[in-house]
């Protein structure tokens, strides 16, 4: 696997295909969805720097921008919905679905862009100011709301953990659900499931409930936003192990530290990543999931 790389996904249903868009210039971390049929989908867009990547997707898939009629945004971070605004003008027949806390950032997304500075620290460098997306072109999505791509349907299911406006998308037809952050991070190189918990609204009681509404869902196959697809088997059993363990650590550690800085580099320090990330993304996306738990256990203290 490599950045730019082009999969059909013919385990899971040769409508299927992804693109490894080479997010944060990293492999096997951000994969854009296109779901083929009566009315194509894309699932998700990337950070908006790599759009030609998701063009090729389209390309390579036999279509054209102009065949594109859904882009389902699984929640409104910029590494899953950067790239809206710009697809959205490529893609002319195009709505964007999206779950409706989310839908007025994609109309004006200065307070997203404010945030994603504050939230990603360094990582800013690789990622582009957002272009809006013309609101006549939103649709909002509530949980349970169904998009009729006319062979295929996608199912929105609310999954807040993460974020407030985030939802999964539940593919029947394929049996199985793009599980935007909610089931963590993959990474099928190592055949790994690792914890994501960005501030400024993780949630691990409400992200355990999400887990638990994707076993409910009993899918053969989850479709990971950070990377790619894998049978469910004891994948988010995996993961709610994991994001338990892990908010418990950083309890413990901050009991032992003075200050929180100190907290981030013990895990900076600390924490075995993927050697595929790289250190630059391996070291930021520790700093980052660390000063989301602190985040989350000063609310729930508050």
């Amino acid at each position: 696997m490599a950045i730019g790389d082009v999969f059909r996904a013919e385990s899971v249903s040769e409508d299927l295909w992804y693109v490894d868009t080479g997010m944060y210039e990293v492999a096997e971390y951000g994969s854009v969805y296109l779901l083929d049929g009566d009315r194509p989908a894309l699932v998700d867009t990337g950070l908006g720097t790599n759009d030609g990547r998701v063009l090729g997707l389209i390309e390579q898939a036999g279509l054209t921008p102009a065949d594109i009629e859904v882009i389902a945004v699984t929640h409104v971070h910029l590494d899953h919905a950067g790239g809206a605004g710009v697809l959205v003008e490529e893609c002319a027949n195009a709505t964007v679905a999206v779950h409706e806390r989310g839908a007025r950032h994609l109309v004006d997304p200065a307070q997203l862009w404010a945030g994603t500075k504050q939230a990603v620290g360094d990582q800013i460098e690789y990622y582009t100011e957002p272009t809006p997306v013309p609101e006549e072109r939103i649709v909002e999505l509530t949980d349970g709301d169904e998009i009729d791509l006319g062979d295929q349907r996608l199912v929105a299911r609310h999954t807040p953990g993460h974020a407030p406006h985030q939802v999964v998308f539940e593919a029947p037809a394929l049996d199985s659900v793009f599980t935007a952050d909610a089931a963590g991070i993959y990474t099928p190189s190592t055949d790994e499931v690792h914890v994501t918990s960005p501030p400024p609204n993780f949630d691990l009681e409400q992200g355990l409930a999400d887990v638990e509404l994707l076993k409910a869902l009993d899918t053969e196959w989850v479709l990971y936003a950070h990377f790619g697809p894998a049978r469910t088997a004891e994948r988010l059993d995996e993961y709610a192990t994991v994001v338990e363990e892990w908010v418990a650590a950083v309890e413990r550690e901050r009991e032992r530290h003075a200050d929180d800085e100190a907290v981030i580099a013990h895990f900076v320090d600390s924490v075995e990543t993927p050697d595929i990330w790289g250190e630059h993304k391996a070291r930021a996306e520790v700093s980052m999931n660390v000063r989301g738990v602190l985040t989350y256990l000063d609310q729930r203290e508050g």
